[in-house]
């Protein structure tokens, strides 16, 4: 899995996200392209080398040349980024950090996601910050963000349009409760909203003991020159290294109780066969004491509006519940191994370098049937020589 690892040396905020990405290999002529698509004017994207403790990094600004006019609201931005012509996934990632931003701002001031704002240029600014981080991370084709524990500083303070406030600021702490945060001593704001915003809405987790095959280092600089630390932020850009297959999947469910049991194995049938990878019935007490069974179906994405159609055709359910679910499996392949029975085709499992054969059901049913033997005999006879 192609991943990106935001080591947060000196914290992070959008515009030394930006710098790293661009350092790690993005081009910022085809940046600059993309984020005009946003439609947007007064403003341009800036890019120099300079040096942090003798390493050479990238200092991004947004450089903003249009006086502030209004106020920006959430579904204002989600507009903008909703219209542009960029991918999908692009559009999720921004959208997820703004809402981070705007959650974590309400919280704060005590409002809701609906009314909190953000003023003209600090809007610019964070559109061009977030919606170019996502295009670059499509670009270096990062499938997922891991990062170290996130370092904020703390016993300074930052002057803002709501008066002076205490660093780390309540909108970046808020963004990281339940997120592995470090507690420093530097008394300058080193992480922002924005670049807590990045990490709690993108990121998986922190990397502990896994393996990763680097390809690529950026450096993005911060503003100011610290003492305490070089004001870096670093992104390792490779594959991580992994005895497990990864993917997301998407789990649909419902409860169901005013339906005749005997059509349940039919809409098992016909969930499968429009493509979900398994398809369950799981018997639960619902509202009232009254006993239903909760059907789930889990599918790939791609195939949600068919699976989707077969429940609302072929079942009483009036809505469903999609969750998506992140998945870990072994990696397998299919064999062919000679048997006293005949060739047949086995499941080829690998875990942690030992290689495991098991016999494919269909397979088994098929020679059963030709040879006019138990099921259970064909499976007892195969799995006896596949072992040795």
């Amino acid at each position: 899995m192609r991943i990106a690892y935001l080591d947060t040396i000196a914290g992070i905020s959008g515009d030394m996200t930006l710098g790293a990405l661009v350092s790690a290999g993005v081009s910022l002529d085809e940046l600059v392209a993309d984020l005009r698509e946003l439609g947007l004017s007064g403003y341009e994207v800036v890019a120099r080398h300079l040096e942090r403790s003798g390493i050479v990094a990238t200092k991004l600004d947004v450089m903003i040349s249009e006086a502030p006019r209004y106020h920006r609201h959430l579904k204002h931005i989600n507009e903008i980024i909703e219209k542009a012509d960029l991918s999908g996934k692009v559009k999720e990632r921004a959208k997820k950090i703004f809402w981070e931003v705007a959650v974590a701002e309400a919280k704060v001031h005590n409002s809701t996601v609906d009314t909190i704002h953000f003023h003209e240029v600090g809007a610019l600014d964070s559109l061009v910050d977030i919606v170019g981080t996502a295009i670059c991370l499509e670009k270096l084709g990062i499938e997922q963000v891991y990062s170290s524990p996130v370092r904020v500083g703390s016993g300074g303070f930052v002057n803002t349009e709501h008066g002076k406030i205490p660093v780390p600021t309540p909108a970046t702490m808020e963004i990281l409760k339940g997120y592995p945060t470090v507690l420093t001593d530097i008394p300058f704001e080193l992480t922002t909203p924005t670049g807590a915003a990045i990490i709690k809405a993108l990121s998986a987790g922190v990397l502990t003991t896994e393996r990763m095959k680097i390809e690529s280092i950026g450096y993005g600089a911060g503003t100011r020159e610290m003492e305490e630390a070089p004001n870096l932020l670093r992104v390792l850009v490779g594959e991580l290294e992994s005895q497990y297959a990864w993917d997301e999947i998407i789990c649909v469910e419902t409860n169901i109780d005013d339906m005749n049991p005997e059509i349940h194995p039919y809409v098992l049938d016909r969930l499968l066969a429009a493509g979900a990878f398994d398809a369950f019935l799981t018997p639960v007490i619902m509202k009232k004491g009254r006993s239903g069974i909760l059907l789930s179906a889990l599918v790939e994405r791609s195939k949600l509006d068919t699976i989707l159609s077969v429940l609302f055709h072929e079942t009483s359910t009036l809505g469903v519940r999609i969750l998506p679910i992140e998945r870990r499996k072994l990696p397998r392949t299919q064999k062919e191994v000679t048997t006293s029975l005949g060739t047949v085709k086995v499941k080829c499992v690998l875990h942690e370098g030992q290689e495991r054969l098991i016999p494919e059901y269909e397979e088994c049913r098929r020679i059963a049937v030709e040879k006019n033997l138990p099921l259970m005999e064909v499976y007892r006879i195969i799995e006896r020589e596949l072992a040795r």
